[in-house]
């Protein structure tokens, strides 16, 4: 409001009672946040409006949850729970996959579930699953191998759910009746459509892994409905893009960061990762679908409607890092529903929902073959005109780091001496620089998208890997794939050394000989796009190493996972950086608003919500060695 303007109109001030009148209505009722990333297509949105940038700077610490579930002395946790909050209760969980309740105004623990008995869990939970019908309301949460359903109001197992309240995650994969051992889990929590839970899987990323088969269980009696086959069985659609027995021996395509849903088209959305192993695919040769695809099914029954591959027979280990954000894009007054998908290299994919089709150009343009015997590299890969990418795809010389002369002449000795040609350099017994890294670019935190605005924030990491490929022995099942091969891409002329095992060593960060990152900032920057244009409103470092800094220079940006969140307030919140700050950002500008320093690294996306009549933003923060279970921690404003 304007100094000069003396009055008020008669309909601000009913909004304003409005506002003010259901602001307290949704003290018991909120939930503006009851599902992982804000709402079931996954856009860190939330449509709250008591923080503004006008008043942000007044946020105080709340209150504060102490986890307990490591003994202390423990390595201290990392913690990656975006928690939920519905009508007045926050379900979290901890970095050691136990569950919480949470009176959402006070902190106050209502209850806690430990599916581990006390034991250090092998993974890590990044968030919770809602579901109710009528009275029943459930939690439904991961912990290793394990899906269970709770009871929401005391935090007990469900006894008919699935075996005495939980199902074995193992069951009904591939190599279930054959092998003894072997690894799966569910990182990311799972998706509800209806009565169902749709999940994907965390799986290791080296030979003998499961595929990533997406499963829906019925939420009530925990009984498999049905099951999409990541790796195509034969007569199946995209079967033809692998060698034959592919399906019997390939692993990974896995969805471990997350769904989206579309509820009223009854559709979801699968971001999925890259086939097995991760840095070598002579044994896999073909495009591999649904290697690295969005694909968009019936939340229903799991039948494909629509997918796209936004890379070729992957060797770089550049799985889809978050849930396919499905936003609704405003242009010339005409609203497309579409599927914005961030990568690893930092692109933006925008698709119609219904369809598939691209809302931007994408073309296939030639990338550097492999000179590995017996690996076919796609010879092209997609590339989105438009958005610009969000993160840098190539360096040269310039842009290596000079901490000393010593270091510097290391780097570039380095740099001469490893394969490197820009994005998608094929893994090499030289020695190949990956850029961007296996972390990003884009990582699981996504990004957040403002209706109102078109605006699409996007968090960026900026670090080189160095990948290594070593011979080894002969493997038998690589030569058998390989003499049965039909490559959609080029003739096998190779065979004969398709009996060379090929190893690799890879996410590992190029750093120079004194530890300090191997190329010049930024490391890490938030973006805003127009997604309607596809044109950028800011770029800037996110994060700040300030022992590194330049004198008088920008900040240096940082590495993070975490996504940031938007409001209707006005206010992008966002952690997740090595400094430990939890910082506040007007979305419009991009304009730093507040910020505080954490007792740790917050690894994680925030939430907000209201309750008692006030606007929350919550977190989950890492532990440390006095508190090595990590805490929950809110900040509301200071209305005293």
């Amino acid at each position: 409001m304007r100094k000069n303007q003396k009055h008020v109109g008669t309909a601000l001030l009913l909004s304003l009672v409005l506002a003010a009148t259901n602001s307290l209505a949704q003290t018991e009722t909120d939930r503006t946040w009851s599902v992982y990333k804000g709402n079931e297509g996954s856009t860190n949105y939330s449509p709250l409006s008591q923080i503004t940038p006008a008043n942000v700077n007044q946020l105080q610490p709340a209150w504060t949850l102490k986890l307990q579930d490591k003994k202390p002395g423990a390595s201290p946790g990392k913690s990656e729970c975006n928690p939920i909050i519905v009508d007045g209760i926050m379900y979290a969980s901890s970095a050691n996959q136990n569950a919480y309740a949470v009176n959402a105004a006070t902190g106050k623990l209502i209850w806690t579930f430990d599916p581990l008995d006390g034991k250090i869990g092998a993974e890590v939970n990044r968030g919770l699953t809602y579901w109710e019908d009528g009275d029943d309301k459930r939690i439904l949460m991961s912990a290793d191998s394990n899906l269970y359903a709770l009871n929401a109001r005391t935090g007990k197992p469900i006894t008919t759910f699935a075996n005495n309240g939980r199902i074995d995650l193992k069951a009904g994969l591939r190599d279930s009746e054959t092998k003894k051992e072997f690894y799966v889990s569910l990182t990311s929590p799972g998706a509800v459509f209806k009565n169902v839970i749709i999940i994907g899987s965390r799986l290791p990323d080296t030979y003998g892994s499961q595929p990533g088969f997406i499963r829906a269980y019925d939420c009530r009696s925990g009984k498999l409905v049905w099951t999409f086959h990541t790796v195509p069985y034969p007569g199946e659609p995209g079967y033809e893009t692998w060698s034959p027995d592919a399906y019997k021996k390939v692993g990974g395509v896995n969805n471990w960061a997350g769904l989206s849903v579309d509820g009223k088209r009854g559709m979801v959305f699968l971001s999925l990762g890259s086939p097995s192993y991760d840095f070598y695919g002579a044994d896999r040769n073909g495009a591999n679908l649904y290697g690295n695809c969005v694909v968009a099914l019936d939340a229903a029954t799991g039948k494909h409607i629509w997918h796209f591959q936004t890379v070729h027979h992957d060797l770089w280990d550049y799985d889809l890092p978050a849930p396919p954000a499905l936003i609704t894009i405003t242009k010339d007054g005409k609203q497309t529903d579409a599927v914005a998908q961030i990568t690893k290299q930092g692109f933006v994919f925008v698709f119609d929902r219904e369809t598939g089709v691209p809302l931007f150009p994408i073309e296939e343009r030639k990338v550097p073959p492999s000179r590995i015997p017996g690996e076919i590299a796609s010879p092209t890969q997609p590339f989105p005109v438009k958005p610009k990418p969000f993160s840098r795809q190539l360096i040269t010389e310039a842009d290596l780091s000079n901490y000393s002369a010593a270091d510097h002449a290391a780097l570039i000795k380095q740099f001469r001496a490893m394969r490197y040609s820009g994005l998608y350099s094929p893994p090499d017994l030289s020695g190949t620089i990956q850029f961007p890294g296996t972390r990003g670019g884009g990582e699981w935190g996504g990004a957040a998208y403002d209706p109102a605005t078109n605006l699409f924030y996007v968090k960026s990491t900026e670090a080189p890997d160095l990948i290594t490929i070593k011979k080894g022995k002969a493997n038998a099942s690589a030569e058998e794939a390989q003499k049965t091969a039909t490559s959609q891409f080029a003739p096998d002329d190779r065979g004969a050394n398709a009996n060379e095992y090929v190893n690799a060593t890879g996410y590992k960060t190029w750093k120079d000989p004194s530890g300090n990152p191997a190329i010049t900032p930024p490391w890490g920057t938030l973006s805003a796009i127009n997604m309607a244009t596809g044109d950028y409103a800011w770029q800037f470092p996110l994060g700040n190493d300030d022992a590194r800094q330049a004198k008088g220079g920008p900040e240096t940006g940082q590495e993070g996972k975490a996504g940031p969140i938007v409001t209707a307030g006005g206010v992008i919140f966002i952690g997740g950086t090595d400094d430990q700050k939890l910082r506040a950002f007007d979305k419009l500008t991009g304009k730093l608003l507040w910020q505080t320093t954490l007792p740790a690294l917050s690894n994680a996306t925030a939430c907000t919500y209201m309750a008692g009549g006030k606007q929350y933003v919550a977190l989950s923060v890492g532990g440390t060695k006095e508190n090595p279970s990590g805490a929950i921690m809110a900040f509301a404003l200071n209305t005293k």
